[in-house]
């Protein structure tokens, strides 16, 4: 497995948590059961993936743009989250906000996926692509506190 395939898998457990995250309503023990884990999966995710495959693609030129754009996506998503811990969870505000923060983030992961992976393949070599699964995965365990 390389970094884009152990990326994209993360990316397919946030598009479901988000999902099953919409069908829930009000300040459900479900609603915040899958939003503590959609959190801590998405803000482990981001600071793993800054430090292992942002900052590899920040030191080829022909990367920097792309990675400065994306870590700056992840500010804007950690802003969210962040306005979402003090919204009232059974109000209709905190799904509109949810919602807002599912689509900045599935516009994000779209746009590795299609376009910045694509990029880094051309200045990351195969090698180095390959060792930096288990790096990833050392730096979200980190994160997640395990």
């Amino acid at each position: 497995m390389d970094i884009y395939e152990r990326l994209k898998k993360d990316h397919e457990t946030q598009r479901e948590l988000a999902a099953d995250i919409m069908h829930t309503s009000g300040d459900s023990p479900e609603r915040r059961s899958l939003w503590k884990d959609y959190r801590r999966e998405a803000e482990a995710h981001a600071a793993a993936e800054e430090q292992v495959f942002y900052a590899a693609l920040m030191e080829k030129p022909a990367g920097q743009d792309k990675a400065r754009h994306s870590v700056a996506e992840h500010k804007q998503a950690a802003d969210i989250i962040e306005e979402l811990a003090d919204v009232d969870m059974g109000s209709g505000g905190w799904i509109q906000k949810f919602e807002k923060l599912k689509e900045l983030l599935e516009h994000h992961m779209d746009e590795e996926e299609q376009e910045i992976f694509q990029c880094a393949r051309q200045v990351i070599d195969d090698d180095r692509a390959s060792e930096m699964p288990g790096e990833f995965d050392q730096r979200k365990n980190r994160e997640l506190g395990s």
